[in-house]
């Protein structure tokens, strides 16, 4: 199992890189939300400079704000700077692009992404098409300067429902997904991914598997709302209710189950700003702060529906028997200041025991 950090893109905590890797984790992937953070690429680039084994890469990259030669470029800058040791994660994109009052990109626009990007990663002409014109265009490298394509920098494809990961395996080297308790099994996400593999005639050997999840690490004895952990990860926690107060307004359904016992009191806070602006009040805090009001919303309960919690030895099972499932990669999101001391936390009583 590889362990791995999906941190918020910041500009002036390039050092934390750095402290990952002395810490012994495999990847730090960087989030992409033009409107909130620092620009990923930009960071990424700087951690290249700082580190020297640790894997890197988007988490994830979002198509819907930048075209296929757009992302593949800036990733062959990155390959130029840490060969080898650089991976595309791409999405269709959530906060990036809600932030900004829009949905994220539609399932078939997405597929013809991806089916551009790998061409392009793999050095083909690739038909692409683009305000009604379609021409074939490639990466025009030569003398192998400014960027490399080499070594092969694997697509990772973010896909959180069944027709995602069946892209996944279509198009991708890897699939990042949700784990329980708000996501799949990784056997189910692995048979997606094998049914979007066939109908492209592909095999999925050395197919790569990547949990994206929200971790407590509970000391012994401590309730899963302690104050500890609420400052830790209730900007996570509130994510997940920002995720689905957009689902619920703009597809009319119902919220699921666990969050109806708050929904009320959340959808109050968010109608005291006025309705063109209430997608910036749903986004804006994203993995790094709660608004007033929301830490009290946040409980026992609702931390369990959401998180991967328990002391180190019931995660360290609950890890062993996703690999056990093909999960290959645990990556846990972290926006807040404890980020330092909860990855130190995790590499020593989680990871050193693994």
């Amino acid at each position: 199992m590889r362990f791995s950090i999906c941190v918020m893109a910041d500009v002036d905590e390039i050092g934390f890189f750095s402290h990952a890797e002395a810490l012994g984790y495999d990847s730090v992937w960087v989030t992409d939300s033009q409107m909130l953070f620092s620009d990923c690429y930009a960071v990424l680039a700087l951690a290249a400079q700082q580190t020297r084994r640790i894997r890197l890469g988007p988490g994830v990259a979002i198509c819907g704000t930048r075209i296929p030669p757009v992302h593949v470029a800036a990733m062959a800058t990155l390959n130029r700077l840490a060969p080898g040791r650089v991976h595309l994660g791409v999405g269709t994109g959530n906060t990036a692009t809600r932030s900004m009052g829009r949905p994220p990109m539609r399932i078939a626009e997405y597929a013809e992404h991806l089916r551009v990007m790998r061409g392009l990663l793999r050095g083909e002409p690739v038909d692409y098409a683009r305000d009604g014109l379609t021409r074939p265009i490639k990466m025009l490298i030569r003398e192998k300067k400014y960027m490399s394509l080499e070594p092969p920098i694997p697509l990772y494809v973010s896909g959180f429902g069944p027709r995602a990961m069946e892209l996944a395996g279509q198009y991708g080297d890897g699939l990042v997904f949700a784990i329980p308790p708000r996501g799949v099994p990784p056997a189910e996400a692995l048979s997606h991914a094998q049914a979007g593999a066939r109908r492209a005639g592909r095999s999925l050997e050395n197919f790569h598997t990547a949990a994206l999840t929200n971790v407590v690490l509970l000391d012994p004895g401590e309730p899963a709302d302690s104050e500890r952990v609420i400052r830790t990860v209730g900007p996570n926690v509130m994510a997940s209710v920002y995720y689905f107060y957009d689902a619920v307004h703009e597809r009319g359904i119902e919220p699921p189950p666990f969050l109806r016992r708050i929904w009320a009191r959340y959808c109050a806070l968010v109608e005291e700003v006025p309705r063109k602006y209430r997608h910036f009040r749903t986004h804006e805090g994203h993995y790094t702060y709660l608004h007033p009001g929301e830490a009290e919303l946040i409980d026992a309960e609702l931390i369990r529906a959401t998180c991967l919690v328990g002391e180190a030895d019931e995660l360290i099972e609950r890890i062993r028997e996703l690999e056990r499932g093909g999960l290959r990669e645990l990556m846990f999101a972290t926006g807040v200041d404890e980020k330092w001391r909860f990855s130190d936390e995790f590499a020593r009583r989680v990871m050193a025991r693994y």
